[in-house]
């Protein structure tokens, strides 16, 4: 197994219970990135989805960050289970304190469950993960443990702090073990570039999650991920901000909604 497979493997310790351990590799600074975390519950969901084996929507709550290592437990409980789709509610706790909740809904992306017309966002025009800056170059000021894990390219143009007109990221991901793209880890990719403040305000502080929604729209074929996330709503220190990724070959395979907090002091 890769280590996204192997740092979050789940391990059923009773009916919907079951327990992970959660590792300081996938850090921002001294915070678990939030698509890490969410990473192990959504394996211990797809064990209660049975037959609908990926996630179609996922909508996360943090409650609190995860800034330690240790065993971490998920509770699900199933909601509902239908014939195209399976709903599921879940938690992990860490520390003896909730963590985060999720809403979440699986069912089988093989499997078509309506016919008609199809119609897709296309990528953006973009130079290539080649041509874009390492994430490790742009001086964010904090310690990114996490892209040990994950390779992440940012598009020339939003590489410089503060030198776009919009707030915009864009690039390039994979993991930085070769391991391919699945639908789970979707989640993750949405959730880790930097802030779209950062391209037009520069070094912004911390901007932690409060709320997550993903749509996983198709499987990724393998390769690299491309990704372009907008904010244009910044109102009392709360951002929200809309992604896209696309896969290899140019396929829309998941949108993002999420819901941040400009805090300049820092976590």
């Amino acid at each position: 197994m890769g280590d996204y497979d192997d740092e979050t493997d789940v391990e059923q310790i009773a009916e919907g219970r079951w327990v992970t351990e959660m590792s300081t590799a996938w850090h921002i600074g001294d915070t678990a990135n939030g698509g890490y975390v969410l990473a192990p519950v959504l394996r211990s969901i797809a064990a209660v989805a049975g037959d609908h084996p990926h996630p179609l929507s996922v909508t996360t709550h943090f409650l609190r960050p995860v800034r330690e290592a240790g065993p971490a437990t998920i509770e699900v409980e199933l909601v509902r289970r239908g014939r195209i789709a399976t709903v599921c509610r879940a938690t992990l706790s860490h520390g003896g304190q909730e963590r985060m909740t999720v809403l979440a809904t699986y069912g089988d992306l093989d499997t078509a469950v309506g016919g008609g017309s199809e119609m897709s966002l296309p990528p953006p025009d973009a130079p290539g993960p080649d041509e874009c800056f390492d994430r490790r170059a742009l001086g964010q000021g904090v310690e990114l443990p996490i892209l040990d894990r994950l390779d992440v390219r940012i598009h020339p143009d939003l590489a410089e702090p503060g030198g776009s007109p919009d707030a915009v990221m864009a690039g390039w991901i994979r993991f930085a073990d070769g391991t391919e793209p699945s639908p789970p880890a979707l989640t993750l990719f949405a959730d880790a570039f930097p802030p779209t403040l950062y391209s037009k305000f520069g070094r912004v502080g911390w901007v932690p999650t409060l709320e997550l929604t993903v749509h996983v729209r198709r499987r990724p074929a393998p390769g690299w991920v491309q990704a372009r996330f907008e904010c244009d709503d910044l109102a009392g220190g709360r951002m929200v901000e809309t992604g896209a990724l696309w896969d290899s070959t140019g396929a829309l395979v998941a949108r993002s909604r999420q819901l941040g907090v400009l805090l300049t002091d820092g976590p």
